[in-house]
């Protein structure tokens, strides 16, 4: 499996597209707002000769559901985020006007993920593993013949999720660390969803938060 990510929208948010030697592939937190930015992720799936076959979010928080529906109606393809995130996709509508996003487009999931239940694509599967506490639903995806987690906004390099936004919780966010991801070996990659790439290992050693 290999991952291909962008940085999109005025958040600097990190968009995934997780692809194997099938050439499926699967869109993870599309954060592309401007045409620009849909037209990037679009050439690079075209140029790259993927088919697109899931849409994925880690959570549902304004930055990383800019482009579900773009992929929805690009794609036509299956939509999936974990149930207990549904209210907070479903405010967004409320409160980007405010933030200057006057232009999204709201997307309804067509499923829901559930934790201990994979994701498949081409030949690769994802374990589904739940992690609240910057979101109520917020879930990663990892991978482990790559030692790979896609990790959303829960654990960044020397930072952690934030916490004071509807819904969010600082214990039950240093829960879902210690016991979804710093259970994971030292060398897995941590694709975050803001930020650059860090590992198990130096997280555990070096995250002030995790002290």
């Amino acid at each position: 499996m290999t991952v291909s990510g962008f940085t999109f929208n005025a958040f600097s948010e990190n968009t995934y597209v997780l692809h194997d030697a099938t050439g499926q592939c699967v869109i993870i937190d599309p954060g592309c707002y401007e045409r620009a930015e849909q037209e990037a992720l679009r050439s690079f799936i075209e140029e790259q000769g993927l088919q697109v076959v899931l849409l994925l979010n880690t959570h549902c928080h304004i930055d990383h559901v800019f482009g579900n529906q773009f992929v929805v109606d690009t794609y036509k393809v299956p939509f999936l985020i974990h149930e207990a995130d549904l209210a907070t996709l479903r405010s967004v509508p409320a409160y980007a006007p405010s933030y200057g996003f006057a232009r999204y487009n709201p997307a309804e999931p067509t499923g829901f993920l559930t934790p201990g239940e994979p994701v498949r694509f081409g030949q690769t599967e994802l374990e589904v593993r739940f992690a609240p506490g910057h979101a109520p639903g917020h879930v990663v995806f990892y991978h482990a013949p790559t030692s790979t987690v896609i990790g959303g906004d829960v654990l960044f390099q020397s930072s952690i999720g934030r916490t004071d936004l509807p819904g969010g919780d600082h214990a039950t966010l240093l829960a879902s660390i210690k016991s979804q991801l710093l259970t994971l070996p030292d060398d897995t990659v941590v694709y975050p969803g803001h930020g650059p790439a860090t590992t198990i290992g130096q997280e555990r050693r070096t995250n002030p938060f995790l002290k």
